[in-house]
């Protein structure tokens, strides 16, 4: 069979893989540690699960429309007016399987052959690849550890070409959990302002999951002038715990949405109706329970650091949000494992944790910054402990 040439030269998602790669070893009996997925270990609420089974038993099983239900949009512009004091009318609101299918279907709706898109790096692993399949090209800014991992205005600037089209920011980060400051947006802004063309995508999906009294803030709550060439992207996924639900929602400028609903129109339709009841119930529910479960993430996160910052020798600052620590693993390489083999990277790392001490993490190389590895720790204390513990003894059986 003659396959697609574009597809051909996409990259597989390396936390898939690595994740299926864990589940086979599961299946072969061996205990392994999950901690390579950006996933919860709560479930998600019962009064969300509730409400979509009442709403599911009155007959919400049919097609909804494209965009979403009123809803369901009615409510998400009462949530970014609300808490991000940006204003959005409903035909610039949409609902999509996931954060993720928003974000591609953007892409699609708004890059042609050779226009490039600027990603700071560590990214998340699919931007550069939905870029690719959209017939973008990819423009990978480093930033570095010390500058805690964020895009510079400086830096920025010297990304941008005559053919860049979009900027893609994500705060909190994944895989860094690095927040921008109100600030650090402004600076941002003050350069998008000088190139009217270049459009940006915020992917504020851990905007719910910030510790130390971090104050979150999107692009367009800093700078409402930009709002026409922006797209705000979010849902339910992260911050309660729905990441099986599929539901994402974006706000932007009408000619944008309604490119995208075009696209899923033709793709997935709408997202499920009974997703969309349960996203109802989370956004117009109780929020209390979001404050202690981000209490319990930063304690987690506190527990790994104590128990890791000694035993690599730069590692990183606590993340400032999401669930995620991305540790510096250089100090290893060049260290010889008992059965002879040497390490040389983040992924001969990874995979030395994986196959030989039952730790599934992924490598920085996955998200563009190689000598560094992912760890989720928005999982249980038992299980944070017991991998620490594998880590460390993974470490000191180094020779």
């Amino acid at each position: 069979m003659k396959l697609s040439k574009k597809i051909s030269q996409i990259t597989p998602s390396g936390t898939v893989i690595l994740a299926q790669r864990a589940r086979e070893l599961k299946a072969m009996g061996k205990d392994i540690i999950e901690l390579g997925e950006g996933e919860p270990e709560f479930n998600t609420p019962e009064f969300i699960i509730e409400k979509a089974f009442k709403a599911a038993k009155k007959g919400a099983t049919k097609y909804t429309s494209v965009a979403g239900t009123l809803e369901l949009k009615t409510q998400i512009a009462k949530k970014f007016q609300t808490e991000n004091n940006i204003n959005y009318n409903l035909d610039q609101i949409i609902v999509g399987t996931g954060a993720k299918q928003l974000i591609f279907n953007a892409l699609l709706a708004a890059l042609n052959l050779g226009d490039e898109v600027i990603i700071p790096a560590p990214y998340w692993v699919s931007y550069p690849e939905m870029v690719k399949i959209a017939d973008g090209k990819p423009v990978i800014v480093s930033c570095q550890e010390d500058e805690g991992f964020k895009l510079s205005a400086k830096d920025l600037e010297k990304a941008i070409s005559v053919n860049t089209r979009w900027v893609i920011l994500n705060s909190p980060g994944n895989p860094s959990g690095a927040v921008y400051s109100w600030d650090e947006l402004s600076k941002l802004s003050d350069v998008l302002r000088k190139y009217p063309d270049i459009n940006v995508i915020c992917d504020d999906i851990y905007e719910k999951i910030v510790f130390d009294g971090t104050r979150f803030h999107s692009l367009v709550e800093v700078a409402p002038d930009l709002s026409k060439r922006t797209l705000t992207v979010n849902g339910v996924s992260k911050a309660y715990a729905m990441t099986g639900w599929r539901i994402g929602y974006a706000g932007g400028p009408s000619e944008l949405i309604s490119s995208m609903v075009k696209v899923q129109g033709q793709s997935t339709t709408n997202a499920s109706s009974i997703g969309q009841e349960a996203a109802l119930a989370a956004l117009s529910g109780d929020q209390d329970f979001l404050e202690e479960w981000s209490f319990l993430y930063q304690n987690r996160r506190d527990l790994v650091s104590n128990n890791l910052g000694k035993l690599f020798g730069t590692f990183i600052y606590n993340p400032e949000g999401a669930f995620y620590h991305f540790i510096s693993c250089k100090n290893v390489f060049g260290s010889m494992t008992k059965k002879g083999n040497y390490i040389t990277s983040d992924i001969d790392f990874c995979n030395y944790l994986l196959e030989e001490f039952g730790v599934a993490v992924v490598p920085g190389t996955e998200f563009g910054s190689s000598g560094y590895f992912r760890l989720c720790f928005a999982k249980s204390e038992d299980h944070l402990n017991e991998a620490c513990r594998r880590i460390t003894n993974a470490v000191n059986s180094l020779a």
